[in-house]
């Protein structure tokens, strides 16, 4: 695949060519004329190779010796653009003094650079250098006879397609039932089968069949959890249990002293549960990972099953699969009708006979894999050019034997087709190890630090917009696919990974962690480490030291170890330790003047020096829960290349440095701390900042020196700010209280605001701004204590309100908000009543919550809202003392109550026909004088699936003729009357719920099918 590596070349050679013409060069070799005539050889030599690349594709395969020419090449193109870099940074460097300095300053460095310039001495005899190489490569080529062409040819760009869609197969239905009927069913001899493998070639769509069977809707009913895993190449037993853990939790994982502790967390959450397990791409045939998977299935119920995807049959043996369904090549029609789907504008060919031709013998080249398919149709997407279609029928690519690599002819077609913009940014892609999962925000700032992306100078769009193309244009062509794991996360399927690691070859990538690592070379200039512990970094400590020519070092999903000292290249572009127990950076991280991307996220360190805002480059900031960092270096402001400032979850920071103002290419500012004096900035700085967007949190705004302050931040004007936090501090004295509304009235943001949250605000009353933000979806006000009434009137596009802590509200009135789904009211000690005729004016709502309101009486007039599905009332004393009348009968959605706490007066629950039939979960929680469950008010529940009571302390009698059979869960504590005679499985009311599949009684499994381990 020779022709598809020297793509990655001719890209590279690209970027090189920009830099020459970039603003910083020529500004400074408008004053060096020897050094223009030394860059203007050097651009004329680089050029002169870029045009033998096409004979040199067709030669390399043949010929070592081109093989070799090329690998040089590949070197001093760097070097030459280590050199453009030096020369920018050294410019943009002697700008910011002068800027900084004072007039006669100016004039002294004006006078100065009409002298020979020392830094002319240090940098000409490196170019020199790079000119002597270019020089003998030009040797080398004449007497390998390479000929001039066509290198570098550019394909254009074809338009951008919405992201590829899961249910986007064909001819997988009947692979579907089966799978699906082997998970549900069990043998003959009433054996359940556990391990259940699909089998089949890479890129034939395992991973696709096992997504359709794990979101198909019976699947979804049969068990009780689900969790998807991605194993590939190295099998880390300990990241399965976590994500077990977390899929049943819904939280984080937490962090173990001893891996006995995390198997008692797995035992406990798996217990009682009929669970299906996928572990998509495995590939170990260890007997011990076969051990793991039956301890697994031990650990739940009968019915508990493993889905295994693999291309090798050995796996699923070594897996002791009872059952393996092997994945076959798509038939035919079934191939036209996926390629069709991909290549044309309106998924059909009925257009142009000629193409339907040609298309159907390209199809035929793509033997039946879905990959190969869906690249091709997507390279192909609206072209409407016979010439271009008859080219790619006819590539050489299709026959081209590349003994020892996976990788797909379509694959190889699909990037040699690219863009040379998108072939840079997809080859860097092999820095991610097999099966990473990506952000599209991350891999942006990436490609950005790395200067890959291209702005169009007559169009006002910025570089994150470019690279935001960039990526849709790759997700589009099927480069990339949305996870299953998380919606904001990508990955790449492996064969494309391999053809982005073969296109950057052994030159320059390299992967550390797993079984797929590479070696660190003195030529590595992109380093990535990923998994395990940054204490193995001291294998690697002299290898690391000597990549001199280091451009990008990035630590993937590290736990943290050792301390981790940091690499010491120079040409670093970017550097990423998250994660690492990094707690001092040193003076000398000022020498990497090249950073433009620098990650110290979860890490200890409380300090940053200040010598690091000499890093004048520097686009991405990212301190993210540093949670001892407690203030940011003074000289911040001198960052103005600074575009991402991240630092969410520090909350010991103190406040802002000084001249924030002056960050004028700040879009991303997660957190603004307000200054109580003049060591820091005040809120105004805020108001020069014009490019913010997407989140920002306001702290300590009681610091506001004055209204005006609150004014000159100028947020109304702020158009790409999506989500606000307005945040005091709890204070009570009167004096500040009385001020708070004047500053948030000045603190009105821009109409494009999403979701605003206000919190410890003293005043009494909310500014009408609130009610005129069209675009508001969230609001939450939380701990505004001092607030008497809110007048909430239309919120035509509002989907979340929680109100939380306002102990002084009394009434909220005159809400309509058509599309809310989610209403919380939670700590409301004063607050009388709730919006009335929630039946018209909230019809979507789907959850309502009620904590501890204790003088809110009933519901208003008119019922509840008839979407309702889940409905939250605990600790509310009036309204759950007239429980009765709540309507809650006449809900046809609802399938969820959770009721309970201070209630004098119910001693029988629920009563007949009270409950909707529709209801599956109900909870019934700390009522002190309950003392039976109602008969009648059981029997209809039809539906329950699980029941959960606790903390009724005179609770003696369930339901005379038990739980309806659809009970499948009960759980009971703190019911000390009851509890006695049903943990020891006796008496008459151990009867009535004895056929109940799963008992828990004060968090002991008493009843169930839990296998012993």
């Amino acid at each position: 695949m020779a022709d598809v590596g020297l793509a990655f070349l001719s890209a590279f050679l690209g970027v090189v060519f920009n830099k020459m013409a970039s603003p910083g060069i020529v500004d400074f070799i408008r004053r060096q004329k020897s050094t223009e005539e030394l860059l203007k050889k050097m651009e004329r030599s680089l050029r002169s190779m870029n045009m033998v690349l096409e004979d040199a594709e067709e030669k390399e395969v043949m010929n070592p010796d081109v093989k070799m020419w090329i690998d040089d090449l590949k070197d001093v193109a760097y070097t030459a653009e280590d050199i453009l870099d030096e020369i920018a940074t050294v410019t943009l460097r002697r700008q910011l003094r002068a800027d900084f300095k004072p007039v006669a300053g100016k004039v002294q460095n004006l006078i100065s650079s009409t002298y020979l310039d020392p830094f002319v001495y240090r940098v000409e005899p490196k170019i020199q250098e790079v000119l002597v190489t270019l020089q003998d490569l030009t040797t080398q080529k004449d007497l390998m006879g390479l000929q001039l062409g066509v290198g570098g040819k550019q394909y254009p760009e074809r338009l951008t397609t919405s992201y590829v869609v899961e249910s986007d197969t064909f001819g997988r239905d009947e692979d579907k039932k089966k799978v699906i009927d082997l998970l549900l069913s069990s043998d003959a001899g009433g054996n359940e089968m556990c391990v259940i493998a699909i089998v089949g070639m890479g890129g034939i769509g395992k991973t696709t069949l096992a997504k359709l069977v794990y979101n198909e809707s019976r699947v979804q009913q049969h068990f009780d959890l689900k969790i998807w895993f991605c194993v590939s190449e190295e099998f880390v037993m300990p990241n399965v249990e976590k994500s077990i853990i977390e899929a049943a939790t819904s939280l984080p994982c937490p962090k173990f002293e001893n891996p006995e502790q995390l198997q008692v967390t797995l035992k406990k959450n798996l217990n009682g549960k009929k669970f299906l397990l996928v572990l998509d791409d495995v590939w170990s045939e260890k007997p011990i990972h076969q051990e793991f998977l039956s301890q697994l299935l031990h650990y739940g119920t009968r019915g508990s099953k493993i889905l295994v995807t693999t291309r090798n049959e050995s796996v699923a043996l070594a897996m002791k699969a009872i059952a393996t369904h092997h994945l076959k090549l798509l038939p035919k029609d079934d191939c036209w009708s996926l390629f069709e789907k991909h290549a044309f504008r309106d998924g059909s060919s009925n257009a142009n006979p000629e193409i339907k031709e040609i298309g159907t013998k390209i199809v035929k080249k793509c033997k039946g894999l879905p990959l190969a398919i869906k690249a091709i149709g997507d390279l192909l997407w609206s072209e409407s050019s016979v010439e271009r279609w008859t080219n790619i029928l006819m590539s050489n690519l299709w026959d081209l034997s590349m003994e020892g690599t996976n990788i797909l002819p379509a694959l190889r077609l699909s990037y040699k087709y690219l863009p040379s913009y998108l072939k840079r940014c997809f080859a860097y892609c092999s820095i991610f190890p097999k099966d990473y999962i990506f952000k599209k925000d991350q891999l942006v700032l990436l490609w950005m630090a790395e200067g890959f992306l291209m702005q169009q100078s007559k169009i006002e769009i910025t570089m994150e917009e470019v690279g935001n193309h960039y990526f849709d244009n790759l997700v589009s062509r099927s480069l990339f696919q949305q996870s299953l794991e998380t919606n904001s996360g990508f990955v790449m399927h492996d064969l494309v990974n391999d053809l982005a690691n073969f296109v950057t070859g052994q030159f320059g990538f390299t992967r550390l962690g797993g079984d797929n690592s590479k070696e660190i070379g003195k030529m590595t200039r992109y380093l990535s480490y990923f998994g395990g512990s940054l204490d193995n970094f001291k294998n690697i400590k002299e290898d690391l030291y000597n990549a001199k020519q280091l451009r990008t070092f990035l630590a993937l999903d590290c736990q943290a170890g050792s301390k981790t000292k940091m690499p010491r290249a120079w040409c670093l572009k970017v550097l990423s330790l998250s994660g690492g127990r990094v707690t001092k950076l040193l003076d000398s991280i000022s020498q990497m003047k090249h950073l433009r991307y620098l990650d110290f996220s979860f890490t200890d360190i409380n300090r940053l020096p200040n010598s690091i805002c000499i890093l004048c480059n520097l686009q991405t900031l990212k301190l993210s829960y540093c949670r001892n960092l407690d203030r940011l270096p003074r000289d911040m402001w001198k960052l103005i290349n600074l575009r991402h400032l991240e630092f969410d979850q520090i909350n010991q920071l103190k406040e802002m440095p000084k001249k924030m103002g002056r960050l004028k290419c700040l879009q991303t500012l997660t957190k603004f701390v307000i200054s109580k004096d003049d060591s820091g900035s005040s809120i105004g700085e805020l108001g020069k900042l014009i490019h913010l967007r997407g989140k920002l949190l306001i702290q300590k705004l009681q610091n506001v020196r004055s209204v005006k302050d609150a004014l000159d931040a100028n947020l109304k004007d702020k158009s790409y700010l999506e989500e606000l936090v307005l945040e005091w501090n709890p204070q009570k004295a009167l004096g500040i209280l009385e001020s708070q509304r004047d500053v948030l009235q000045n603190l009105r943001p821009h109409e494009n605001l999403k979701s605003l949250t206000i919190k410890y605000y003293g005043g009494k009353e909310f500014p009408d701004w609130i009610l005129e933000l069209p675009s508001l979806s969230k609001l939450k006000l939380i701990d505004c204590k001092y607030c008497y009434a809110l007048l909430l009137i239309d919120f035509p596009i509002l989907t979340h309100m929680k109100i939380i802590g306002c102990d002084n509200l009394q009434s909220l009135e005159g809400l309509r908000a058509p599309k809310l789904a989610f209403f919380i009211l939670n700590n409301c000690e004063s607050l009388r009543s709730i919006p009335g005729k929630m039946h018209l004016f909230l019809p979507s709502l789907r959850y309502l919550e009620l904590i501890n309101c204790p003088e809110v009486e009933s519901f208003p007039e008119g019922g509840l809202p008839s979407n309702l599905k889940q409905i939250v009332i605990y600790r509310c004393k009036k309204l759950i003392a007239n429980w009765k009348g709540w309507g809650l009968q006449i809900l046809p959605s609802l399938e969820w109550l959770d009721i309970g706490g201070e209630s004098e007066n119910v001693e029988s629950f629920p009563g007949e026909l009270l409950l909707p039939t529709t209801l599956t979960n109900l909870k019934i929680l700390s009522f002190a004088k309950l003392k039976s469950l109602d008969n009648e008010g059981f029997r209809h529940l039809t539906s329950l699936v699980q029941l959960v009571i606790w903390d009724c302390p005179k609770l003696e009698y369930l339901p005379e003729d038990g739980f309806p059979s659809s009970l499948h869960y009960l759980r009971m504590g703190d019911c000390p009357v009851l509890l006695k005679d049903l943990k020891s499985k006796k008496g008459k009311e151990w009867l009535k719920v004895a056929r109940v599949r799963e008992i828990f009684i004060n968090g002991d499994h008493i009843q169930g099918n839990e296998w012993p381990v």
